[in-house]
């Protein structure tokens, strides 16, 4: 029976926060101990299926049937024992609420201590709150408590709490205050999972109905609404209306930054936006740490928004802020992917996926796969990218998400120009970077310059680039970017490749400038473009030593596609890239893999191969496994090195 005892407590715990990802093992024993149980009875509930997780919380699976299969009384007896052992402020609130719940009658005067116990996480906040509305005897502080209630459930990232209490609100004509809040937190949700056209509306109603602080949080969220959306006009004017702040106030220098840094006073906005940076050196709070991490990014300092990226991540998930939680690992991986760190990126933006599914966040789910297609460019086929930016096109369809799809489409168009296809990459690239209605969205589009003009070169079609590249010029002059100098410099040898001694300048102006700036995947491709332009000029020594460099470096980063490519500029060069492969391994295939290995060496793609080969993409699939397994090898780089070795000998 004691190991049913502490069941019933663990069980009774949860009521605090029903959807939590566990309970407190030390609220839950202490408990046990007034009861006069000892550690044996721990152990009878452990084997009787209470788990005790890596976090120290315990976790019972089938709670909620345990718990109302227990007599009435007896529940309440384990909410009195509850309430006894819930001690110090951080437990201030669960204390209240297991006293309510063991009461046999409500105790109408527990309503006010409910609602005023702040320290507490989102989940068992959402839950005091809720509490506090049925025990409201006035109907406007009923309706005041539940949407505090819903701002938690929301908070915790639980969205369909947070509209069920919504709807519990009722009519709320004449209380601006209230519906003030009601449509700040629709609108926030909507920012998350919704057409961000209509949370801007929202937002912006939300500011007009609110005081201070509520109005300035409901303008940010329209202004990020109107980024999201491209509309920059509409981001401007949400930035730039602002009430009153105080002097030294981060909020008013982000507001400054931000609108100074997409307009013409780029320098006044990096100032701005770096107090912004410096300012959250302390902060605890994760949506001041993210707004933070933006600003860095805005400011051009990336290496800053990763740290405040990883503080918000541990911040939102020591604070129960499920909500932030995926945004944090969307800041991380978007700025793990400016920085080129590759393989982190696609960790970060994996897991973010597995957390905004889990919190009903689409919007940031279509943003985590346009990190994942742009990473899946430099090391996938491009059927990997396709299936991302595909993700990511559903929702921003849907929801107007033009940031997400011009970051979807740019990565369709690496993947081309990995794939050696420059002119189907400058036909995707050109609507996005250049003037017109299908402009990409303004903060990502000068981000693809360098990409567009690679393309055009290479397609034979360089005059699309210059009107692109006269704008990219203005915009690397206001420091956006640190490797925008060297990209810059890496344009300009490209559309001057008709002038031998300009081209060469600029080529080594910009790797000079990789030196100090970094960016391995950048720096390959710029050593890449350079050996090629080399090579094509008759200068074979020289270009083979420029595009060894370039193989190394993208297999060192993990750009295997992108290594691909430069093997076989190599290889053209009358070099043989990879001189270890042993002959004669291909005899080892039967006809049909040898046939599909020769045709994935030369680049294709699974569904290429099966179109080719009249086949099935599956049946490619499996005996590409086969091949992989017989040769012992687990790439397609791995795959063509061989191919080029054996077929040449």
């Amino acid at each position: 029976m004691s190991g049913r005892t502490v069941l019933l407590l663990a069980a009774a715990a949860y009521e605090t926060d029903p959807e939590g990802p566990g309970v407190d093992a030390g609220l839950v024993l202490r408990a046990a101990a007034a009861a006069g149980l000892g550690a044996d009875a721990l152990d009878a509930a452990e084997r009787a299926g209470l788990r005790r997780g890596p976090d120290g919380r315990l976790r019972l699976p089938g709670r909620r049937r345990l718990y109302e299969a227990v007599e009435p009384e007896r529940r309440r007896a384990a909410h009195r024992l509850l309430a006894v052992a819930a001690t110090g402020e951080r437990q201030r609130s669960a204390g209240l609420l297991h006293r309510l719940l063991g009461a046999a009658y409500p105790d109408p005067g527990l309503g006010a201590e409910l609602a005023a116990a702040q320290d507490a996480p989102h989940g068992e906040r959402c839950t005091a709150l809720a509490h506090a509305a049925r025990l409201a005897e006035d109907p406007a502080a009923r309706a005041e408590h539940l949407v505090a209630a819903a701002d938690h459930a929301r908070l915790a990232g639980r969205p369909h709490r947070t509209r069920e209490l919504l709807d519990l609100v009722g009519d709320v004509a004449g209380r601006d205050a209230v519906r003030g809040r009601a449509a700040l937190v629709r609108g926030l949700l909507a920012l998350r999972d919704g057409p961000v056209a209509d949370a801007r509306e929202s937002l912006l109603l939300a500011a007009r109905l609110c005081a201070e602080p509520a109005a300035l949080e409901a303008r940010l969220g329209a202004a990020e609404a109107s980024w999201a959306l491209g509309d920059v006009e509409g981001y401007r004017e949400a930035v730039g209306h602002g009430g009153r702040a105080r002097p030294a106030d981060s909020a008013l220098d982000y507001r400054i930054g931000m609108a100074a840094s997409i307009g013409e006073r780029a320098g006044v906005g990096r100032v701005a936006l770096r107090r912004v940076v410096a300012r959250s050196a302390g902060e605890r709070e994760p949506g001041v740490l993210l707004r933070a991490g933006a600003a860095a990014l805005v400011a051009g300092d990336v290496d800053a928004a990763c740290r405040l990226g990883s503080r918000a991540l541990a911040a939102a998930r020591d604070r129960d802020a499920g909500a932030e939680l995926p945004r944090a690992l969307e800041l991380l991986a978007y700025g793990e992917l400016r920085s080129g760190r590759h393989v982190r990126a696609r960790a970060h933006a994996e897991e973010g996926v597995r957390t905004a599914l889990a919190a009903g966040q689409r919007n940031v789910l279509a943003h985590q796969h346009a990190v994942l297609a742009l990473v899946a460019s430099l090391d996938r086929d491009v059927d990997t990218v396709a299936r991302h930016a595909a993700a990511t096109q559903h929702v921003a369809d849907r929801h107007g998400l033009v940031q997400a799809a011009t970051l979807a489409q740019w990565a369709l168009a690496r993947a081309d120009l990995a794939r050696g296809d420059a002119a189907r990459a400058a036909a995707r690239l050109g609507p996005l970077v250049g003037p017109g209605p299908r402009q990409g969205h303004f903060g990502i589009r000068m981000l693809a310059v360098p990409c567009l003009v690679e393309a055009t070169v290479l397609a034979g079609k360089p005059g699309g680039a210059q009107v692109a590249v006269g704008e990219f010029t203005v915009w690397v002059e206001r420091g956006h970017d640190p490797l925008a100098p060297a990209q810059l410099a890496r344009c300009r040898a490209l559309l001057a490749a008709g002038d031998p001694a300009t081209a060469e300048s600029r080529f080594e102006e910009s790797l000079t400038r990789h030196e100090r700036a970094g960016g391995d995947f950048e720096r390959a491709r710029t050593l890449a473009l350079y050996g090629k332009w080399l090579r094509r000029t008759r200068h074979p020594a020289r270009a083979r030593t420029l595009l060894r460099d370039a193989l190394v470096a993208f297999e060192r980063c993990g750009a295997t596609v992108w290594a691909a490519q430069t093997a076989s500029e190599l290889r053209a060069t009358g070099e043989s890239p990879f001189d270890s492969e042993p002959p004669g391994r291909l005899a080892e295939l039967t006809p049909q893999q040898l046939r599909i290995a020769r045709r994935v060496a030369k680049g294709d793609t699974n569904r290429e191969v099966a179109r080719r080969l009249s086949v099935s993409p599956r049946t490619v699939d499996h005996h590409l496994r086969n091949v992989f397994d017989r040769l012992g090898i687990r790439s397609r780089v791995e795959l063509a090195r061989i191919v080029d070795r054996t077929e040449r000998i």
